[in-house]
């Protein structure tokens, strides 16, 4: 059987530092059975951001890849403090904010980039939870997208 962990690796993909908090929060919490991540951005495997406006400096696609390299961070995020994807039973909410011009529409595109990733490593089936995509006027540091997520952890046992 596909873990999660190995569905990851067979994507090929390069996760980024898990990224510190830029103020005055926690950038993951455990409650119970339930897993929160913090708004993420658009960190890189140099730790840098990607920068600039859905619209303006991106267009639809650029913005999807941006949304999935916020995916990333998050996957970072999760193994940095729980250890592994694999304790991730399924994804039950995600956020997504994208900053764009006021006339963009297409924000549910640009957050499949995130969404799609995690339906890659957990399965159709867990991968894919509830989901908001919106526009916002701006994001902190400028960033395209920002993501949040509340994920269910499998019972320790």
């Amino acid at each position: 059987m596909e873990t999660p962990e190995i569905r990851f690796a067979k994507l090929g993909l390069t996760l980024p530092p898990a990224p510190k908090p830029l103020g005055v929060y926690k950038p993951c919490l455990v409650d119970g059975k339930y897993l929160y991540l913090s708004g993420h951005g658009t960190v890189q495997a140099d730790g840098s951001l990607i920068i600039g406006r859905i619209g303006t400096d991106f267009d639809m696609d650029q913005g999807k890849i941006a949304a999935r390299q916020v995916g990333l961070a998050m996957l970072a995020t999760i193994k940095a403090n729980i250890g592994s994807l694999d304790k991730v039973k399924r994804v039950i909410k995600v956020l997504g904010m994208v900053n764009c011009t006021p006339d963009f529409e297409r924000h549910p595109f640009i957050i499949n980039g995130c969404s799609e990733l995690f339906a890659s490593v957990w399965g159709q089936e867990n991968g894919i939870g509830v989901r908001s995509a919106v526009g916002m006027g701006s994001l902190p540091d400028n960033i395209p997208v920002e993501v949040e997520a509340l994920f269910e952890l499998h019972e320790e046992g």
